[in-house]
C-alpha cells in the first residue's frame, strides 16, 4: 500500500512510499483510508519544527485528520465492514497521569501522551490503517464527503465546553460571540455559536474568497477590519481565538464585555514581539472578572459530540469548507498554501 511518510526534524523529508498492508491486532479495525485533512500542525511537522517518529525508527506515517471505511472488524466490536469511521488522534500516557487515567487524555499532565501522525505513533495518511476499536468513532453514512472535518470539529466542541465550564463559575448568559480566524476551526466554531442561538461575528484578514460567504450563509457577520476596531465595535461576551496571531490575542484580552471569556485555540509562533500595555490588560481582566483559557486536542466524548454536530449540520455548507482536494501522488500541493484555502484534503482513494 502507499503511505505519506516523513522523517521528523530539521531535514524533514516527505515522500510517498510503499509499505506492507497493516495487520490488525486484537481489538483493532482494518480501515481503508479515504481522506486526510492537512492543517497547520502538519505543515509545522513538514517544516521540521515539530513531530517525533515511533521508537526504533527515524520516519513515520504522517496525518492526524482521518476518514476511512471499515474493511475488517472484530466480532462484538460494534463496527461492521462498510462503516464510515475516524480515528482519534491522542492516546493516554502509559504511566498514566490522573487525567489520562480518567479518560481526559486531552488534559494530560505529564506530557507522555502519544499522537497519531504527530508524536511517536504512525498517522492515518495511508491507503490502509488500523485503529483500536476504543479509539474509532463512527460517522453518519451521509458524511463521506465531509467526515474528514471531524477532528477539527472535536477541537471546537472542546473549546465551547471550556467556555461553558469557565462561564459557569457565576451566572452566565452570553449573547454575542466573536470568532477570530475563518479557517476550519474558526468557521466550525461559528457554526456552533449559530446553533446556540448567539449573535455571531467572525474576524479574518481577507476580504475576498470563500470565507465571507461561508460566514454570511450561517447568518453571522463577517469583519476584516483591524482587531482592536472590531473588538470595540462588537464587545463580545465570548471570544474563540483561532489565529494564534499575537496582535489579535492581545486585542481580545482587553476587548470583551465584562465577565468575558476568551478561549485560545490558535498556537502562536515564538519570536514575534508586540508592544502591550500589560498594566491595562491586567486591570481589565481583574476589574471585569474576565477569564482566559487555553484549549487543545479532544477526548472521546468530544469526538462523539462532534460526530453528532456534523450529522445535523448542512452538508452543502460543510462541503464549502473543503476548498481543495488533491490526490496522494500530488501531496506537495496540499502543503503549499493558497489565498483561497480553507481546508485542503488529500484524497487517499485516488492515485
Amino acid at each position: 500500500m502507499r503511505a505519506l511518510t516523513l522523517r521528523p526534524g530539521p531535514a524533514a523529508s516527505m515522500e510517498v512510499r510503499d509499505l506492507p498492508p497493516p495487520d490488525p491486532g486484537p481489538g483493532e479495525l482494518l480501515v481503508r483510508g479515504l481522506a486526510l485533512g492537512v492543517c497547520g500542525t502538519d505543515r509545522e511537522i513538514a517544516g521540521g519544527r515539530y513531530g517525533a517518529a515511533p521508537a526504533g525508527r527515524d520516519w513515520m506515517v504522517l496525518g492526524h485528520e482521518s476518514l476511512g471505511r471499515v474493511e475488517q472488524a472484530p466480532p462484538g466490536s460494534g463496527f461492521s465492514p462498510g462503516d464510515l469511521v475516524v480515528g482519534v488522534v491522542r492516546r493516554p500516557d502509559p504511566v498514566p497521569c490522573g487525567a489520562c487515567a480518567r479518560g481526559y487524555f486531552d488534559m494530560c499532565r505529564n506530557g507522555r501522551y502519544r499522537e497519531r501522525g504527530i508524536k511517536e505513533l504512525d498517522g492515518y495518511g495511508a491507503e490502509h490503517w488500523t485503529v483500536e476499536c476504543d479509539y474509532a468513532v463512527a460517522l453518519d453514512p451521509g458524511l463521506e464527503g465531509v467526515g474528514v472535518l471531524l477532528e477539527p470539529t472535536s477541537i471546537v466542541v472542546k473549546a465551547w465546553q471550556q467556555v461553558d465550564l469557565v462561564g459557569g463559575r457565576s451566572w452566565f448568559e452570553p449573547r454575542r460571540v466573536l470568532v477570530t480566524g475563518a479557517g476550519p476551526v474558526g468557521l466550525l466554531a461559528a457554526l456552533v455559536g449559530v446553533e446556540r442561538g448567539l449573535e455571531v461575528h467572525v474576524l479574518d484578514r481577507v476580504g475576498r474568497g470563500p470565507k465571507p460567504g461561508l460566514v454570511r450563509s450561517l447568518g453571522a457577520a463577517y469583519h476584516s477590519a483591524g482587531p482592536r476596531e472590531v473588538m470595540d465595535g462588537v464587545r463580545p461576551d465570548v471570544v474563540i481565538e483561532a489565529t494564534g496571531a499575537a496582535q489579535v490575542v492581545f486585542a481580545a484580552l482587553s476587548g470583551t464585555a465584562p465577565y468575558g471569556v476568551l478561549c485560545l485555540t490558535g498556537v502562536s509562533p515564538a519570536g514575534r514581539r508586540v508592544t502591550v500595555d500589560a498594566g491595562a490588560v491586567n486591570r481589565d481582566l481583574v476589574l471585569e472578572n474576565d477569564a482566559v483559557v487555553g484549549s487543545v486536542n479532544a477526548n472521546l466524548d468530544h469526538y462523539r459530540q462532534a460526530a453528532s454536530l456534523l450529522a445535523r449540520a448542512d452538508r452543502s455548507w460543510l462541503g464549502g469548507l473543503i476548498t481543495r482536494r488533491v490526490p496522494l501522488d500530488r501531496f506537495r500541493e496540499a502543503f503549499t498554501a493558497h489565498d483561497d484555502d480553507v481546508k485542503v484534503v488529500i484524497d487517499l482513494s485516488r492515485p
